[in-house]
């Protein structure tokens, strides 16, 4: 099977898994608690207006109607309209204005744990019983075990107060004078100003966001480096003389990586999930905040429609993990087998 061959047949796959999930999403979304007629009237509509809107909105139809409609609006792309919070406005126009602050969070955010996350694992790894490889495993059962709810509200409560606990030290004044919640400043992020700027907006969220997912890949890193290490082909490789540096870079970092390929694809799911909450306590105001007001205010188009972009997003995801394991493990065919 020839990788686009292979590719065909994922996406083919993937049908059924959006079917499914755009089917839950709908009848979530019309069996639960959500009235945009009634968000829209406010608390004093009255009831022929509010028979007159639901008519008008098609709320009124037959539900399978409705979920005939819904399904082939979203797999024509069709995402419709806002109906609450910003009326009359397209669900695409609301998503391209939202989305690059989540995409800035999410960026970095995916930085902090891949790149402090699987070193100190793979550090802890290659000295296991060290107090290096105890701390390191201590702070990653930590870091795991916070929420991340929980740990953006204690950040944003310290470094709004910053000066009583570092001594001194400004946070919210540092390089520039900011606050520790509101939106990143995207609009210049080509000069260094620009860019500090949004970078120190965003850093706090980042930091929070990214927690979790450093602490399960340092965990997950170091065990697959020891497993590694304790493999027969490793002490074939010493006893054949292969250098040491090529013996951790070719050969125990390569295989350790194999399994950490799901959990790092695995955590876009958990970064999407967390950005709701991490982006409502900071007020970034991106994609997890807009989906947060459409579900509070009853906006059934807006989170229908962001519902299927996570699902479509997750989906990918998906395939691109399949597509890393080839590239990673040779051993892996297209066809399944080893």
């Amino acid at each position: 099977m020839s990788r686009w061959q292979y590719f065909a047949k994922r996406v083919l796959l993937s049908v059924p898994v959006l079917l499914f999930g755009a089917s839950i999403t709908f009848l979530v979304i019309r069996a639960g608690p959500l009235d945009p007629v009634s968000a829209i009237l406010g608390p004093q509509g009255d009831p022929q207006a509010y028979n007159t809107i639901k008519r008008q909105l098609g709320l009124n139809q037959p539900l399978w109607q409705q979920y005939i409609d819904y399904m082939v609006n979203m797999f024509t792309l069709n995402l419709g309209e806002s109906w609450v919070l910003q009326p009359d406005t397209s669900v695409y126009s609301l998503v391209l204005s939202y989305a690059p602050r989540t995409i800035w969070l999410g960026f970095w955010s995916v930085l902090i744990a891949i790149f402090i996350g699987i070193p100190l694992g793979f550090y802890a790894g290659l000295n296991p019983n060290t107090f290096s490889d105890y701390v390191a495993s201590f702070g990653g059962i930590v870091w795991r075990a916070m929420p991340n709810f929980w740990l953006a509200v204690i950040l944003m409560s310290v470094l709004s107060q910053s000066e009583k606990f570092f001594f001194g030290f400004d946070w919210q004044n540092f390089l520039y004078a900011t606050n520790v919640t509101g939106p990143p400043p995207l609009g210049d992020l080509t000069s260094v100003d620009g860019f500090t700027k949004a970078l120190k907006k965003i850093a706090p969220a980042a930091i929070v966001l990214g927690s979790a997912s450093m602490g399960n890949e340092m965990r997950i890193g170091r065990t697959a480096v020891l497993e590694t290490v304790n493999s027969n082909f490793i002490e074939t490789a010493k006893a054949k003389g292969v250098p040491p540096r090529s013996l951790v870079w070719k050969h125990i970092f390569r295989n350790a990586l194999i399994p950490l390929v799901p959990i790092i694809t695995g955590e876009a799911f958990l970064l999407i999930g967390g950005s709701v909450l991490v982006e409502t306590v900071f007020d970034i105001s991106g994609i997890g905040y807009l989906f947060f007001q459409a579900v509070k205010n009853g906006d059934m188009p807006l989170v229908g429609s962001l519902m299927f972009i996570f699902i479509l997003l997750v989906v990918l995801i998906n395939i691109l993990q399949d597509f890393l394991y080839t590239i990673i493990d040779p051993r892996v065919g297209y066809d399944g087998g080893a």
